[in-house]
């Protein structure tokens, strides 16, 4: 993909997210109706009319890109690219009125996820970032702290259910014992604070790709790292996160496994 044809895509991913943060807005402050999905997990009207929304105006932006989103599925030509979208991700703080929710739209070419938009409609931020452009909040852009030492580092944990029943468990302790600070800021907010500097590691061990392709491209182009916690490259398939400043990642990950 070329650069203009790169800058389309991220002007196209942008105006959808913005849409999509009109039509959240609306039912937050409406109120809604909540639906529980197979997986027990909640959707409500926002979820997929913010979807609906983003789809139309992607699919007119570059019709030769596939999509694949929370709540329709995946669908299109995927040739020209996958654009990875959720809608409203952190469902479960919509409905319970906590801010701390967003929309997350990536696109892959070639297993290569190369653009990102995280709004936050009702917390009220946006952040992006293509292959190449650097991390921009708001207009302004981002880097990631220079935080190169655990007795100096704020680690943030999101969904780590998974990993307190493994091997990994009291090494995450150790960590957490050894490091400045410890909070769980969880869903989007916590990879906004690491990509503008006011955080320098997040651990997860329970996400879908959908939920983070997007987050992924920002702390990279803001200068962080972004695996999951063995530190593979992201793919469609990843459950896990760990993203940080250079040093930190990798410091983190050697304690991690031992």
């Amino acid at each position: 993909m070329d650069e203009v044809t790169l800058a389309r895509a991220l002007a196209a991913a942008r105006e959808a997210a913005a849409a999509a943060g009109e039509i959240i807005r609306h039912y937050w402050q409406r109120g809604v109706t909540i639906e529980l999905k197979d997986d027990q997990t909640p959707v409500t009207i926002a979820d997929r009319e913010a979807e609906l929304a983003i789809r139309a105006i992607l699919q007119q932006a570059l019709p030769e890109a596939g999509i694949y989103g929370e709540e329709f599925g995946r669908s299109g030509d995927e040739r020209g690219g996958l654009w990875l979208i959720d809608p409203l991700d952190g469902t479960k703080s919509f409905v319970r009125r906590t801010p701390f929710f967003s929309t997350q739209i990536a696109l892959q070419l070639d297993g290569e996820l190369v653009l990102g938009v995280s709004s936050a409609p009702v917390y009220g931020e946006t952040m992006w970032a293509s292959q190449g452009q650097g991390a921009w909040l708001d207009g302004q852009p981002v880097r990631v702290a220079s935080t190169d030492e655990v007795t100096a580092a704020s680690i943030s944990t999101g969904n780590i259910k998974s990993l307190a029943l493994g091997p990994k468990w009291p090494r995450l302790g150790q960590l957490v014992a050894d490091c400045n600070r410890i909070r769980g800021y969880g869903d989007f907010c916590h990879y906004h604070l690491l990509a503008r500097g006011s955080l320098d590691l997040v651990i997860e061990s329970d996400v879908s790709i959908l939920d983070v392709a997007a987050l992924s491209v920002i702390v990279s182009e803001a200068g962080g790292v972004f695996t999951d916690l063995d530190g593979g490259q992201l793919n469609l398939d990843s459950r896990s996160v760990l993203a940080g400043t250079p040093a930190l990642h990798a410091k983190a990950l050697r304690r991690l496994h031992g």
